[in-house]
Formats: structure tokens, C-alpha cells, sequence
């Protein structure tokens, strides 16, 4: 009796190793696996052109554009990203909507069958002992050959070198930055974690590099671009193609060098430096034979959210009666995110709001730098105040443990079980709620706005 869509991912989850669950236990570093599963499946990446997306932050927003801006131009677009906040179908994308559920349903029933009694064992690729991004990343491949994509933008998961999603060869590499996460699989200095990241530069393959302040960074990406012989290897920074941006609360707007003004609702902080990346993998696609017409970039930032429905990346989730800010979220989760975060949070309570702050973090990453980047507790007007909370996963640090951190530097609040109660209580508050540390904190708030 064939499962259903529920009982698929239920089964999913609880037959294959999950990252985002259980962490280090659920790496599997290595293309093996991800090779023999893709000769056994025929290779359906082959059947469409793709670019491949690496980094520390910034490569979910830099996908999401790119995508948007193809699918403007008229593509059929392809796009992969991980981790899913609300259902795992967000993954997989085509022109912006969802996987099918019920395609779901057959590819696992057909390729990782629950039953392998009465299947052909040979064919399950469930032999294999995939993790879960393994097989996720074969089933987005698949799905994007059977709906005949014309390009597929993929998002590595982790790292680049030994990432699944390495097996492509794409049209286009980018990397978009370099910073401290998941050291204890990629290395503890920025050179190392940068020489994981460029794995992912292929021979002929054209790669940009979205940021890179540090020499010895930018040394490790020139070594290794003369080493795997990329056909070019472009500085996205060195051009800066945005010379000009005014930040407004819900859109940002860029007067650029080359391509005339452009708007876009993704207003972090961080986001100029990741539109001037897209703006530069724009430039080199349209080299490569690439039909991206000037309004089609203009659409595709304008309407990147409604396109491709990206989430989390400093979103407003309610707004007072007046129309201004209420409640705010970000998936920042690491040193790197909170550095644009953290001064952000501080310019809204210099503007005199209030702030309280819904927070949770994963135990595996950098607590306390990323807490020592957060405003400090106050109690006089403007008040910030903080609701420390669990993370719903196995990974969390618990929010008795977040709270005595937080305290260690400075940083006062109350615990709560749950994020529910912990908004709740935020919500009695005046001023601007934020939710923030984690994906898992966030997919919370999205679930309930």
C-alpha cells in the first residue's frame, strides 16, 4: 500500500541520517554515494544547464535572485536550497512553485522504497545508505529533468568540496563570502574553510567570488582557480557594481554602474553585497548566452519573494495599524549573519523603538560571539528585552543553558519552553518583536503569522 505524503517524509526522516536534526552524526562528506545513485539514475542533471551556488551566508538570497531574474527573462528555472523552514517541498522549486507532494510520494516509492521485499532491491537506492541531503538532492535533480527546467540554480548544502551537489558541472560557480560556521567539518581559519568552498570551481567554469576582504582568502581563491584551471575567476567585490543604495523599511533601492535602478524587498543589511554579486553572475550569464533582457533584472529584484517565495531574510511579519513594523524575523544563525543583525537591531532602538527579542540557538554553532553582537539589555526607555527559547530540534541549546550565556556577556531575560510562549509574551510588549538565532526559531513565527 503506497504511503502518503506525510507518511513519506515521516519515513524519510526516520530511515536516513538528518543534518538539521542531528548534526555531525548525519554528514556524510564524500561523492561516492552521490555518484553511483546518479549513474544509477541517468544522470538527470545533464539534461539542463546549472549554476552552482557556495558560501557561508548569503547564498539562499543570492539563489533566490538568480532564479527570479531567469524566470523573468523567460527560463524555466530550476532551484535547489536547503534547510526548508515550514515543508520540505520548499527545496524544490519550479518557477517558483513546490515540489509536487505526490511526486514525492512516487520517486521515494520508486527509488527508496519502504518495501524492498517485494521491489527490486538492486534499483532502491536506499543500499546505498544515503543521508537525507543525499537523497533530497537526487530527487530535485530528477524532478527538475522530468519537468524539462532549461536551467537549475543549486545551492550547496554544506561547504562545496564534498558537498552532494558537487557531482554538476555547472555554466557558473559563485561563492559569496567566507566566514566562520560549521568549523569543526571545514576548518578553523578562514583560508581552509575558503579551499572547502572552492571545491566547487570547476575546469573551464567561470567562478565569481561575491565578497572577500581577506588577502589571505582571496589568495586561497586564486591558488585554487589556477589549480582546477577555471576558464575565469571574478572578484564581485573588486567591481562594485552598486556605487549607491537607500534603505527604506520594506525595500531597498539601488542606483547601480551599468543597469539603472533597481528595487528589491530583501532589505538587510547584507543585501547590497549579495545583489552586487547576482548583478556580476548576471553580467557573466548574459556572456555565456544568457537572454536576460534590462527589465527582467529590474522584475526579478522587484518581485523575487513573490516568484520565488523566499522567506526569513529580515521579513516584516506584522505591522501596527499604522503600517509601521511590529514583528520581524531573520535566519541568521552564525558570527557572520549577526554582524549586519546586530547593528541593525541597534538602529531600530536608537530610532527610540523598543525592542524585545524571541531568541534560540542550534548548540553546534559560535553562542557567544553571536551573542556578544546583540544590544544590550536595558531597561530604561527604550526597553531591550530578551525571551530566551528553545530551538525545536534535538540540536538546540537549551534556553536555561542560552540564558546563562547570554547573561555572561551582559544579556538579561526570561526562559521560556516553547517559541509560542516565548512570542506570546514578546507580543504583550510595546515596540518591534524580533525572532531570530536559528531557521527552526523562524519556521516557527512564519508557521504562525
Amino acid at each position: 500500500m503506497q504511503m502518503n505524503y506525510p507518511e513519506t517524509l515521516s519515513y524519510l526522516y526516520a530511515q536516513l541520517p538528518v543534518f538539521e536534526s542531528q548534526g555531525a552524526h548525519a554528514y556524510k562528506p564524500g561523492l561516492e554515494r552521490c555518484e553511483v545513485m546518479d549513474d544509477l539514475l541517468g544522470h538527470p542533471h545533464r539534461r539542463y544547464r546549472t549554476i552552482h551556488v557556495a558560501g557561508t551566508n548569503g547564498k539562499g538570497s543570492t539563489s533566490h535572485l538568480l532564479a527570479s531574474i531567469l524566470q523573468s527573462a523567460g527560463y524555466r528555472v530550476g532551484l535547489f536550497t536547503s534547510p526548508h523552514l515550514v515543508d520540505f517541498s520548499e527545496r524544490i522549486r519550479v518557477d517558483g512553485q513546490p515540489i509536487d507532494q505526490q511526486y514525492v510520494v512516487e520517486w521515494v516509492e520508486k527509488w527508496a522504497p519502504r518495501d524492498t521485499v517485494s521491489s527490486d532491491a538492486d534499483h532502491s537506492l536506499m543500499r546505498f545508505q544515503p543521508s537525507f541531503f543525499e537523497l533530497a538532492t537526487m530527487m530535485a535533480f530528477c524532478y527538475f529533468a522530468e519537468r524539462e527546467v532549461d536551467v537549475a540554480v543549486i545551492e550547496v548544502g554544506l561547504g562545496g568540496r564534498l558537498d552532494s551537489t558537487n557531482i554538476i558541472r555547472p555554466v557558473l560557480s559563485i561563492i559569496t563570502n567566507i566566514s566562520f560556521d560549521h568549523t569543526q567539518f571545514l576548518g578553523n581559519t578562514l583560508p581552509q574553510i575558503a579551499a572547502e568552498k572552492a571545491g566547487i570551481m570547476k575546469q573551464g567554469v567561470p567562478c565569481i567570488i561575491g565578497e572577500c576582504e581577506d588577502e589571505r582568502v582571496r589568495f586561497t581563491f586564486e591558488q585554487n582557480a589556477q589549480l582546477r584551471q577555471v576558464s575565469e575567476l571574478i572578484f564581485a567585490c573588486d567591481l562594485r557594481q552598486i556605487p549607491w543604495v537607500r534603505h527604506h523599511t520594506f525595500y531597498n533601492i539601488y542606483e547601480t554602474a551599468d543597469d539603472g535602478t533597481l528595487q528589491c524587498p530583501l532589505c538587510g543589511d547584507c543585501q547590497p553585497r549579495n545583489a552586487n554579486t547576482v548583478i556580476t553572475a548576471v553580467h557573466q550569464l548574459r556572456s555565456l548566452g544568457f537572454d536576460i533582457p534590462q527589465q527582467a533584472l529590474q522584475c526579478g529584484f522587484r518581485d523575487v519573494v513573490t516568484l520565488t517565495h523566499l522567506r526569513g531574510r529580515w521579513e516584516t511579519l506584522q505591522t501596527n495599524a499604522d503600517g509601521s513594523v511590529r514583528v520581524l524575523c531573520d535566519t541568521g544563525h552564525n558570527p557572520g549573519c549577526f554582524a549586519y543583525l546586530g547593528p541593525q537591531l541597534m538602529a531600530l532602538h536608537n530610532a527610540n523603538h523598543p525592542l524585545q527579542i524571541v531568541f534560540g540557538m542550534v548548540s553546534d554553532k559560535d553562542i557567544e560571539t553571536v551573542l556578544r553582537m546583540l544590544p544590550p539589555s536595558q531597561t530604561a526607555d527604550p526597553v531591550v528585552n530578551y525571551y530566551w527559547c528553545n530551538a525545536p530540534t534535538p540540536r538546540a541549546l537549551p534556553a536555561s543553558e542560552l540564558a546563562e550565556k547570554a547573561a555572561s556577556v551582559g544579556l538579561h531575560g526570561q526562559v521560556f519552553s516553547s517559541i509560542g510562549d516565548a512570542l506570546d509574551a514578546a507580543l504583550q510588549q510595546p515596540g518591534i518583536v524580533f525572532v531570530g538565532g536559528s531557521n527552526y526559531v523562524v519556521c516557527e513565527a512564519l508557521s504562525r503569522f
